[in-house]
Parts: structure tokens; C-alpha cells; sequence
């Protein structure tokens, strides 16, 4: 009795439970997509670095060698000063500081950060897309597990059927070669459940490779519960995708206001040469200048302002694309919700057909049991039973199917 229930327990424990919603969150997880997230997040780190460094230091280290065909000379007999040499030379190192950029290098920071958060909101877009592919191998994987079951159910059926027959015919109460028919129907039953095995492969490889995760056999997919609301609200992450666009927008319009501010830069300059800054001593001599340089577009022929308003039709086209996938969600919301309605008047209509098909098939069972009719007959009958069942269990997982896009349509 102990062993029983510790084989029990083995069991239970070795057949894993894969759900819907575990699928949705190992495909967040370990789709490969999902690394450009922290990937951009770095590119974006490396960008600010390099936006800041711009209110360092810069040095600039010059150097150079001349010869001219002619030099300045005083005309002045006897002067005494010698003109300059007309090979010259120079090196000389420049640090410039900047002192006020009217915001334009915070302006540029900000920029990037909003452009990291439309990066990583369109990746994060691109992967809700594929949640609907995960609803479908799901279902679809659903699908052939009760067709399954309907087909072992029918094989059963006509196994117990043909002992039947074959003990009718052994008794001399049923004709000869009766159970051929049957025969020959549980070798194509045998060959539907090599297409379905075959096809339900596929979709688990294929489940497997988005999820991340290995699907062995061993795993049994559990028929999920899909509650949902009908209400107009949408939670795509594609709206929030458009306001970050927005943001983005505002911030390029922040560094064109920012662009022909004035500039105020601190700069010196030390160096050796010949001649140095005093140009009639005719040797080398070390020299340094220091200062400050303002600089100030103050005109640009109404470039920054035809930028601005292009900026601002970029705005306005980014509120159409958002109207735009405002309406085709819903009209796409209320197509689902249709084909709810209509499912549900189809799986009403199922049952009913397979109560009325049952009570056929018990008579034909009484008839072939009989002789007064053929195992053909019996199979058409049986049949019929078989693909009325299959038709409910296939409309119950479409309608399953249906809720869950509702709901990723919708974005909860």
C-alpha cells in the first residue's frame, strides 16, 4: 500500500503543469529580443558619458614647421632689427573650457535618455506582438490533446464492438467478414494518431523555441480559465510607445531652443617657437595668451524656427497614429467579441446535436448487434457521434482562444 501511494506521488510530481500565463512570462523572459533592453540601456550609459564629457577640458596640442617665400622687414635704414627667419616654427597646447552652453549639453542628455525609453518601449511592443503566438500554438496544442482523447475514446468503442462481432460470427449469428469494416477504421484511426502526434511536435518545438524553456513529454498543458471585461479601455503598451515619441519630440525641441543661445568659453594657450609672439625677435622664445571667446548665432535665417514646425507636424502625426491604432484595436475588439456570441451559440448547439447522435448510435448498436443492419452503417453513425464531439471540443478551445486574444488585444 505504501509503494502504491509513493508511485502515485512520483507520478503526479513527474508530469510537470505548463499554463498559459507561465508561457507569457517565459517568453518575457527568455526571448532573445528581451536582451536589446538592457543592451540599449548600456549603448545609452556610454552616450551620456560622452554628452558630459563635453563640459571637461579639452586640450589641443599643435605643431608646425613653415617656410615662406617672403617676411614682413622694417624700412627703416639702419634700424638695427632683424626681419624674422622665413623657416618658422611652432608648437603650441590649448585648453579650452566651457564655461556657460545655455543648457544645449543637459538638453542633449535628455534627448538620448528619451530616445533610450521609445528604444526599449518599441522593444517591449515588438514582444507583446508575439503573445498572441503563444495564444495560438497554446490552443492549438490544446486542440490535439482532445482530439485525442475523442480518438482513443472511438477506438475503444469499436474495439469493444468488434470482440462483439467477432463472437456474433463465431456463434453464426452474424454474418462473415463484418468485422473487416471495423477493422480497416481503427488502422485509419491508427493513422490519425500519428498526423496528430506529428503536428502537436511542431507546435511544441516551436512553443519551446519561443518560450525559452524545453517541453517534454511528460508535461501536461492545462485548460486555462480566461475571465475578461467588455469594456473600451485599451492597455497596449503601443500607447504608451507614442507618448514617449511625444516626449521625444519635446526634448529635440528643447535643444533647438537651446542651439543659438550664446556660448561663453574660457581658453590659454602655451608655447614655444620661433618667432613667438613678438615677431621681431628673431629666436626662440616660449610665449602663452589667455582669454575668453563668446559665441552667438544670431542669425540663422529662420532655420531653427522651420525646424521647430517641423517638429510640430511630427507631433500631429504621431497623434493620428494614434488614433489610428485606437480604432482598428477596437474595431478588432469588437469582431472578438462577435465571434464570442457566435461560438457560444455554435457549443450550445453542439451539445444538442451529440445528445440526439447518441441516441442514434444506440439504436444502430442495437441493430448491428441484430444483423438487421452492416458494420458500415454502425461506423457512418459512430462517426458522425465522433465529429459532433470533436466539433464541441474544438469550438470550447476556440472560444478559449478567442477570450485570451481578447484580452492581450486588449493589453491586460
Amino acid at each position: 500500500m505504501i509503494s502504491l501511494v509513493v508511485l502515485m506521488a512520483f507520478n503526479t510530481y513527474s508530469q510537470q503543469i505548463l499554463t498559459l500565463d507561465e508561457c507569457q512570462k517565459l517568453l518575457s523572459i527568455n526571448y532573445p529580443l528581451i536582451q536589446q533592453i538592457s543592451l540599449l540601456e548600456k549603448q545609452n550609459e556610454s552616450n551620456l558619458e560622452a554628452i558630459q564629457a563635453e563640459k571637461l577640458p579639452r586640450l589641443f596640442l599643435e605643431g608646425f614647421a613653415t617656410y615662406q617665400s617672403d617676411v614682413i622687414e622694417i624700412p627703416i635704414p639702419n634700424s638695427g632689427v632683424e626681419p624674422p627667419n622665413k623657416d618658422q616654427y611652432r608648437a603650441s597646447l590649448t585648453l579650452n573650457q566651457l564655461i556657460y552652453g545655455g543648457g544645449l549639453i543637459d538638453a542633449n542628455a535628455e534627448f538620448k535618455t528619451a530616445g533610450l525609453k521609445k528604444q526599449q518601449k518599441q522593444v517591449e511592443v515588438s514582444m507583446y506582438q508575439l503573445k498572441k503566438e503563444v495564444n495560438r500554438l497554446y490552443f492549438s496544442i490544446l486542440l490535439i490533446i482532445e482530439k485525442n482523447k475523442l480518438l482513443e475514446a472511438k477506438r475503444n468503442q469499436l474495439e469493444s464492438k468488434l470482440a462483439e462481432l467477432k463472437s456474433g460470427i463465431k456463434n453464426g449469428v452474424i454474418l462473415p467478414s463484418s468485422d473487416k469494416v471495423l477493422e480497416a477504421e481503427l488502422l485509419k484511426i491508427n493513422q490519425q494518431f500519428v498526423e496528430t502526434e506529428a503536428n502537436k511536435k511542431i507546435l511544441v518545438n516551436t512553443l519551446s523555441s519561443l518560450i525559452g524553456r524545453e517541453v517534454g513529454n511528460q508535461v501536461n498543458f492545462q485548460l486555462p480559465e480566461i475571465p475578461y471585461n467588455i469594456d473600451n479601455q485599451i492597455y497596449r503598451p503601443e500607447l504608451e510607445l507614442f507618448a514617449l515619441q511625444k516626449e521625444e519630440i519635446n526634448s529635440s525641441e528643447t535643444i533647438l531652443s537651446k542651439q543659438n543661445s550664446p556660448q561663453l568659453f574660457g581658453f590659454a594657450t602655451g608655447g614655444y617657437g620661433n618667432p613667438g609672439l613678438d615677431v621681431l625677435d628673431n629666436s626662440f622664445q616660449a610665449f602663452y595668451i589667455t582669454g575668453v571667446k563668446l559665441s552667438w548665432n544670431v542669425f540663422d535665417w529662420n532655420a531653427n524656427k522651420k525646424k521647430r514646425e517641423a517638429l510640430a507636424i511630427n507631433k500631429d502625426i504621431v497623434d493620428n497614429e494614434a488614433q489610428v491604432f485606437k480604432l482598428n484595436t477596437s474595431v478588432e475588439l469588437n469582431r472578438y467579441l462577435t465571434d464570442i456570441a457566435k461560438i457560444e451559440t455554435f457549443i450550445r448547439d453542439d451539445q444538442q446535436i451529440i445528445d440526439l447522435q447518441k441516441e442514434v448510435l444506440i439504436s444502430t448498436e442495437s441493430q448491428l448487434r441484430n444483423g438487421v443492419i452492416t458494420s458500415s452503417a454502425y461506423i457512418i453513425d459512430l462517426t458522425n457521434l465522433y465529429e459532433a464531439e470533436n466539433m464541441l471540443s474544438t469550438h470550447k478551445i476556440e472560444l478559449l482562444l478567442v477570450k485570451a486574444n481578447y484580452k492581450t488585444t486588449k493589453g491586460n
